[in-house]
């Protein structure tokens, strides 16, 4: 998309921000009507993979995902072909995104490991094909705005030197800034393993990243009114959203003391611990306690869906071993996401230790 450069930090960018608004008004409508909806999880993670390899920006990967959960909710497509079209959305993305020079090249994607696992081999014939049927399919249109395209809009003023950790003035807010930064990514990211997401406007699911991660990091108020001006949404239009995105967050740190847990030698003082009072608040609750103090841990870090080993991917119908064991779970659709819809009277425990002020 043919956007400057940090483009949040110019005189521009309200402009830009409400041109992205009003194009995410004409977006293509999403059924979720594919029959390899429940596939589409390990496809996502695929795109995810060989972008991270390429080190493409997340605009690229964001936009892959997106064009292909748009081409799958059209057709009917083969497993086989489901990766042909997903490596073809990515390099259509990145195309779009990028810069000429950081484009994938064939010769390098056949040489990954991961190609070689799925007994997949890409011809330009081949790839050149795909990609005439996606643009067609989407009327020669890519101009089409995700989360990834809002979220650094959000994220420059998501902290801000007079909001209040734990109830407390902050000492340094660099660190809170990259702390911040680092939660946003990982629910923008979240945001795409789950097409329930796409019920959402982009640029709601990317206030709803940065809402989220002022809450999982205590900072108060969690919805203040610069940023609720910023963007144009109160904190009730954000509750739906970003109450999945906590399940999400909930389910993965959970998961991430299970396999602690199972880990040889592990000890029990070394698993990760929920609030120090041993009790649970819920989300009306927890935004209204700034003295509530979470134990510290060394190096936590918020579980990332992008941790696969590229060596390790695995098609659908591949031999499963223990070095796919990650991949080949994510097979399985976020069920727990849809089908349990957050409310804001459930209880809800965040389980992230929060940095030291």
């Amino acid at each position: 998309m043919e956007l400057e450069d940090q483009w949040w930090r110019g005189q521009l960018a309200a402009d830009i921000y409400q041109a992205l608004r009003y194009k995410e008004l004409k977006l293509p409508s999403y059924k979720g009507q594919s029959p390899q909806l429940n596939l589409r999880r390990y496809f996502a993670d695929l795109i995810a993979i060989v972008s991270n390899r390429f080190r493409l920006c997340p605009a690229a990967r964001h936009l892959a995902v997106y064009l292909l959960d748009l081409f799958m909710d059209r057709y009917d497509v083969t497993v086989q072909q489901l990766h042909m079209v997903s490596l073809s959305c990515l390099l259509l993305a990145s195309k779009f995104e990028e810069r000429e020079d950081r484009v994938p090249k064939l010769e390098i994607l056949n040489n990954l490991g991961c190609m070689s696992s799925m007994n997949l081999v890409l011809t330009k014939q081949g790839l050149l094909h795909m990609e005439l049927l996606l643009l067609e399919t989407f009327q020669w249109n890519l101009y089409l705005p995700t989360a990834a395209h809002f979220i650094e809009y959000c994220l420059s003023i998501a902290v801000h030197e007079g909001d209040l950790h734990d109830g407390w003035p902050m000492t340094c807010l660099e660190k809170t800034k990259l702390y911040m930064a680092k939660y946003a990514d990982y629910f923008l990211e979240v945001s795409l393993q789950d097409h329930v997401f796409l019920c959402f406007a982009p640029s709601l699911v990317a206030a709803a990243c940065v809402a989220a991660s002022r809450l999982i990091l205590h900072l108060s108020p969690t919805w203040p009114p610069r940023l609720q001006h910023l963007t144009g949404y109160t904190w009730e239009n954000l509750v739906p959203c970003a109450e999945k995105l906590l399940i999400a967050h909930d389910s993965d740190v959970k998961e991430a003391n299970k396999q602690k847990c199972q880990q040889p030698g592990q000890q029990q003082q070394q698993q990760m611990v929920y609030h120090s009072s041993g009790q649970t608040a819920t989300v009306a609750q927890y935004l209204h306690r700034p003295g509530v103090q979470y134990p510290q841990q060394a190096n936590q870090r918020p579980a990332s869906y992008l941790s696969h080993s590229t060596t390790g991917l695995q098609a659908p119908n591949g031999p499963q071993h223990g070095s796919t064991q990650a991949i080949t779970a994510s097979l399985d659709p976020k069920s727990n996401i849809t089908n349990r819809a957050y409310q804001v009277s459930m209880h809800y425990t965040c389980a992230a230790p929060c940095f030291d002020r």
